[in-house]
């Protein structure tokens, strides 16, 4: 029997009738038909698939190092074998160049660890042009199969020819099944052939590397579905212009989300920043080395002491505030959540009388790395505190914590991990939400515990 389905191609709700705008997802123009076979065929349950869950056997999964500790790091400490890993980014980010490094250093060991490259936008020639221009060794070039291919008899055809432990797939929007009567590129099509890319990983034991494109939005283009089925979901930041990386992982059934690893892009590919501390301060010679150094910043700009998963990170958070000419005052975060900046002058100019209603304010996370926890509330405020009074804050000063409406200063997550790693870069001072001060001290830091935001007019 036929019958027709409509399918959203921004969130692959499936309707029985066709939409101008997604009933799910509010989009315009995105429900597309397509045709298919309903067999209602029944399926005689197997009562012995039933299983006490007590009675199986938990075994611990074997990883395999990518040859980049930054790469390791977003993976949760190295690939898992028959581990299935979606990767987006803008166009031109660097997702090829990095599992073809990847894939490279996964070769040095053949026998087990044979790697196949299938590309469905680059001919074989312009791929081995990057490894070229990548200099990656001649010997690890000859143990990488690749393939130009988009059809995915092909690529399964392929997989049982060269039994590759390492599979990856460039895109995963090329690739269509001849099998399904939807077009190539479709959300059907999509979910198809990732589906079946995935048992054949669970069924074989290897991993899958997925390339997916991103929309204008910066989300997985494609159905939302790819990112239930896999075991990981990475995201590139960054613009493809700039010279840094920053991988993060969204989604890790086997590690910590939000974990991220920065990259520097260079000529000969992507190459890892074991500082990150140094590459989000203004003083780009700042290290680990210079622990006796102090920083003198410039009006409206603070340190924060961020915490992005298992890792303790500073960057410079800067803030620019200047009179309005107009009747509409600006207000423009790049890099921090647009929607807390109003409250935080809501609260400055109910606690501490501080006004910037008819003036505009621009906050900016230096480095291109995208804040998304809270504990920032405290840096915003205190580096636009200093930019409303010209006045600098004082040398080697660190700060975090998260405001509430009421200004009360709330505590955040490994407080202590932060303060460490300020005291091991040479910072001296640390404002910090009063929950968070540590039972022992921290040598050469100076702490200061505050409860509430007006404490902090009376410090500077």
């Amino acid at each position: 029997m036929k019958k027709n389905k409509f399918y959203c191609s921004d969130c692959a709700s499936v309707f029985s009738k066709w939409h101008g705008q997604c009933p799910e997802c509010q989009t315009w123009n995105s429900i597309n038909i397509n045709e298919e076979n309903i067999n209602h065929e029944s399926y005689r349950f197997d009562k012995n698939s039933i299983q006490l869950l007590s009675n199986i056997e938990a075994k611990a999964k074997t990883r395999i190092t990518t040859g980049l500790q930054e790469f390791d790091r977003v993976l949760g400490g190295g690939l898992v074998t028959g581990e299935v890993v979606l990767i987006g980014g803008d166009p031109g980010v660097g997702k090829s160049t990095l599992l073809l490094q990847t894939l490279a250093n996964l070769s040095d060991d053949l026998q087990k660890h044979c790697g196949l490259y299938v590309s469905g936008e680059e001919s074989v020639e312009q791929v081995a042009l990057r490894a070229r221009r990548l200099e990656i060794d001649i010997l690890k070039l000859k143990r990488i199969n690749i393939i130009s291919e988009t059809s995915l008899e092909h690529i399964l055809e392929a997989c049982k020819i060269v039994k590759p432990s390492v599979l990856v797939m460039d895109s995963i929007q090329t690739v269509f099944d001849p099998n399904s009567t939807s077009s190539a590129g479709s959300v059907n099509q999509i979910r198809e052939c990732a589906s079946k890319l995935t048992n054949w990983a669970k069924s074989s034991g290897n991993s899958l590397f997925l390339i997916g494109h991103v929309n204008k939005e910066g989300n997985l283009a494609g159905p939302r579905v790819l990112e239930h089925m896999v075991d990981a979901v990475i995201y590139f930041e960054g613009d493809s212009g700039a010279r840094f990386r920053i991988v993060r992982s969204v989604k890790n059934r086997f590690g910590a989300i939000n974990e991220i690893g920065v990259f520097s892009m260079s000529v000969k590919g992507l190459k890892e920043v074991t500082n990150p501390s140094a590459l989000f301060l203004t003083d780009s010679s700042f290290s680990e080395k210079e622990t006796q150094k102090k920083i003198s910043f410039r009006p409206g700009t603070c340190v924060f002491a961020s915490q992005e998963a298992s890792r303790p990170m500073l960057l410079e958070i800067q803030a620019l505030v200047d009179t309005n000419r107009t009747n509409n005052p600006r207000r423009f975060c790049l890099g921090l959540d647009s929607q807390r900046l109003p409250m935080l002058l809501a609260v400055l100019q109910r606690h501490c009388a501080v006004s910037c209603f008819d003036q505009d304010v621009y906050v900016n996370a230096v480095g291109g790395l995208k804040i998304t926890e809270p504990s920032a509330d405290l840096s915003i405020l205190l580096s636009i505190i200093s930019s409303i009074k010209c006045k600098a804050l004082p040398n080697g000063l660190v700060a975090f914590g998260e405001i509430g409406l009421s200004g009360e200063i709330r505590p955040s997550l490994k407080g202590t991990d932060r303060l460490k790693e300020s005291a091991k870069l040479g910072f001296t001072q640390a404002i910090i939400p009063k929950a968070n001060v540590p039972k022992q001290k921290i040598s050469k830091l100076k702490i200061v515990g505050i409860s509430h935001i007006s404490d902090v007019l009376d410090l500077l």
